[in-house]
């Protein structure tokens, strides 16, 4: 088990999980690595001891910058849901607390399922164009440690004040669609930013699903996080969506890319589905 120590009540979540797993069936290895910098050299090391069944602690984000490392090794991905949004788990159906997301590692099922791609960079869940990148470059470090989601959202509101719809183009050639866009959902799971957004992505569909929210003003995009929010009918009205193996994405000025909450890329990318490429651990059906 590795915990990502560093993010809000990380050494506190460590520790209750540690509690939790008293009486797994089998032997736990458990550390909290404060300095997300060793996180990549810790997950390394554990499975050079070949597990069969390796837990993450952590948020939307470090789940994905760490699950191209187990790709290609027999080992099963379990997740603790330590982040603000959680929306991988959410995903998976696993519950967000503690004791409920061990209970899924002792009587789960593993679950074979896709991973997005943007290039050649894996992700879990979604990545995202718009107002959501604009966000995760501009807020201060330590904000979300501090105030939790609730001065992650007042930051949000800051830099809504702040943005522009920018112009889109999904696909190449002649069948190209080009439009003006306020955000663009790059979609393996069905939730971003903890709110189920993308009904259709499914994570084993073998697709990747591409949603737009399309319009030339703000109120659009308002419109349709609040209509999401409380599952509203016209939580549609606003959106577009493509579904492939592998779309092309460009944007008008060049802008960029948040992968499950981390700023990693910048248009124009290919993004694309790694069909049934992992196993973890989900909730018995």
């Amino acid at each position: 088990m590795i915990v990502n120590a560093r993010s809000r009540n990380g050494r506190d979540q460590f520790t209750q999980a540690c509690a939790a797993m008293q009486g797994m069936p089998f032997e736990v290895d458990a550390h909290a690595v404060e300095n997300p910098d060793d996180l990549v050299e810790t997950v390394h090391k554990a499975l050079a001891r070949k597990p069969d069944l390796l837990v993450l602690g952590g948020g939307d984000g470090t789940i994905s910058s760490l699950v191209d490392h187990l790709l290609g090794h027999d080992v099963i991905l379990g997740v603790l849901p330590f982040g603000t949004a959680n929306s991988f788990c959410r995903t998976l159906g696993i519950p967000l607390d503690i004791p409920g997301a061990v209970e899924v590692l002792k009587t789960g099922t593993p679950r074979r399922i896709d991973l997005g791609m943007i290039d050649g960079d894996y992700f879990a869940n979604c990545a995202a164009i718009g107002l959501s990148p604009q966000i995760a470059q501009t807020v201060p470090h330590g904000v979300k440690r501090a105030f939790g989601r609730a001065g992650y959202l007042a930051w949000a509101a800051l830099q809504f004040a702040k943005f522009h719809p920018f112009e889109l183009i999904v696909g190449e050639g002649p069948a190209a669609r080009r439009m003006m866009a306020t955000e663009v959902r790059i979609s393996n799971g069905r939730f971003h930013g903890g709110t189920e957004l993308v009904e259709e992505a499914r994570l084993d569909s073998g697709e990747i699903i591409v949603q737009v929210v399309a319009g030339k003003g703000k109120r659009s995009l308002v419109r349709n996080w609040a209509a999401s929010f409380f599952k509203l009918e016209s939580r549609r009205v606003d959106t577009l969506t493509f579904h492939g193996q592998s779309l092309r994405i460009t944007t008008i000025p060049p802008l960029p890319i948040s992968i499950d909450g981390e700023v990693l890329a910048t248009t124009p990318v290919q993004a694309k589905i790694a069909a049934g490429i992992i196993e973890v651990m989900a909730p018995a059906v």
